[in-house]
């Protein structure tokens, strides 16, 4: 594997943390919580290996231009620009959350879990997106 590889490795880790927080969702929605807290620390794990991963290529790359003209390019950078925002966010409020999970703070854990899901999955999902448009369409 080398740099080139990264992208590529980035998004496939952005679209499995997608399926462990929704099947993580599911499981709690059905009562199982051992599953959900083994789906979310997976979902946390995986991302975190995303940041070490874009961090390294973003380190040795630089930035990639996005080539795409017209109509996209607006849509392009909508997606982008929501994208970065609200990924800053995401590893405060996935490690708060997952504290208050993990020391059984349920109560405090549902509100910010309320916040914090749909955004983590919002990110997770436009970073594949991103990555189609940059890397494979464009």
């Amino acid at each position: 594997m080398n740099i080139a590889d990264l992208p590529a490795l980035n998004a496939s880790l952005n679209a499995l943390a997608t399926v462990c927080l929704v099947a993580g969702y599911i499981c709690i929605r059905s009562g199982r919580q051992e599953a959900h807290k083994r789906c979310m620390l997976a979902a946390l794990t995986v991302s975190a290996l995303f940041l070490v991963s874009y961090v390294i290529y973003h380190y040795n790359a630089g930035s990639v231009a996005f080539t795409g003209q017209g109509p996209i390019r607006y849509l392009y950078f909508a997606i982008l620009i929501s994208h970065i925002v609200l990924a800053a966010l995401v590893p405060f409020l996935a490690i708060v959350t997952a504290l208050r999970g993990l020391r059984g703070d349920f109560g405090r854990h549902v509100k910010i879990a309320r916040w914090t899901f749909p955004i983590w999955l919002y990110v997770s999902i436009t970073g594949v997106i991103v990555y189609l448009m940059l890397y494979q369409m464009y």
